[in-house]
């Protein structure tokens, strides 16, 4: 194939000579119109305008919603809007008295394996149940679909390794629980934002590793239930949330590492359910999975759950709505 002759002034050109910015291009704007170009606020300054905490947990006695309430921290205490405890089934929510916050709802217990029931609910609070899934049982899809037919909210605290063969009978648990039941209320899934984790393996490999891409897939099938949304607790690494600030290193710069670290692992599993959920079906709560070995504090938590949802680039609608909306809507 041959090449036709160029035609005149068709000649090929170098590369045109690009045009050069104004020295103003690289200089900030005059005192005139500064105000119609404000910098984007910082993450770690960004706050929703209220705070429910929709996973607080009571013990037998008052110590641990004092406790909750001294850890809360400066920045949490300002801003708290109301709480979701967890009652021990047969206690007494006298206690709930003493605190000087408002309880959105209770959380009953009840059990998805053994026909164990509540007598009866409360009705001196909203009222919503709990459980825990650890595997599918004769009993499950009755249990479960008795609590739907009471039409309160539901916490699913996950205490299994998913599994495909696991997640495929949480799937179907779900599925023929929901069946005949209408409307169904909300179900709120825990420890899976963010899931079981071995720190020991570097975000680098995680970010291709079989666990992270499972994790992946399964966050996009469990979000074609409309009625689930997902908790942000604390992990259950078993190492304690890094503190704000820091007690417990000599070094603010190793301690400044050590929370980056936590916020780009945590940031990696927020991606993928904010992908597949949207950031009207997560709901902040401070007390991490009964299944965690470890303590966390509650201002801490507060801290890095905060500033890893704002260094995703939300805007402040999405930050009220994971830390505080959502909750009243759902709870309340």
């Amino acid at each position: 194939m041959s090449i036709p002759p160029s035609s005149p002034g068709g000649r090929r050109k170098g590369p045109k000579s690009l045009p050069k910015l104004p020295l103003s291009a690289f200089t900030p704007p005059n005192s005139g119109t500064s105000e119609r170009f404000p910098l984007a606020p910082s993450p770690s300054t960004v706050h929703p305008e209220s705070v429910i905490d929709a996973n607080v947990v009571a013990l037998n006695d008052d110590s641990s919603l004092s406790r909750w309430k001294a850890e809360a921290g400066a920045h949490l205490a300002s801003r708290i809007g109301g709480i979701v405890v967890s009652l021990p089934l047969g206690t007494n929510d006298e206690s709930l008295s003493k605190l000087d916050v408002p309880v959105v709802s209770v959380m009953i217990p009840f059990s998805l394996e053994s026909s164990d029931r509540p007598a009866s609910l409360p009705t001196s609070h909203s009222v919503s149940l709990t459980t825990v899934f650890t595997r599918v049982t004769p009993n499950s899809v009755e249990n479960l679909k008795w609590a739907l037919q009471q039409g309160r909210p539901i916490d699913i605290d996950i205490h299994a390794d998913l599994t495909d063969e696991v997640f495929d009978s949480l799937e179907e648990l779900l599925s023929k629980s929901m069946a005949d039941v209408s409307p169904v209320p909300p179900i709120i899934l825990s420890n899976l934002l963010p899931p079981p984790n071995d720190l020991e393996l570097p975000i680098v490999k995680l970010m291709n590793h079989p666990v992270y891409r499972k994790f992946q897939a399964q966050i996009a099938a469990l979000s074609l239930f409309p009625q689930i949304l997902i908790k942000y607790l604390p992990p259950s690494w078993d190492v304690e949330t890094p503190p704000t600030p820091s007690v417990m290193v000599a070094s603010p710069i190793d301690d400044n590492k050590h929370k980056k670290e936590w916020k780009r692992r945590i940031k990696m599993y927020l991606g993928p359910v904010m992908e597949a959920f949207g950031y009207q079906r997560i709901i902040y709560g401070s007390s991490p999975s009964a299944s965690s070995k470890v303590s966390t504090k509650v201002g801490d938590w507060y801290e890095i759950a905060r500033e890893s949802f704002a260094e995703l680039g939300v805007e402040q609608e999405a930050v009220d709505a994971v830390f505080w909306t959502t909750a009243k809507r759902i709870y309340a």
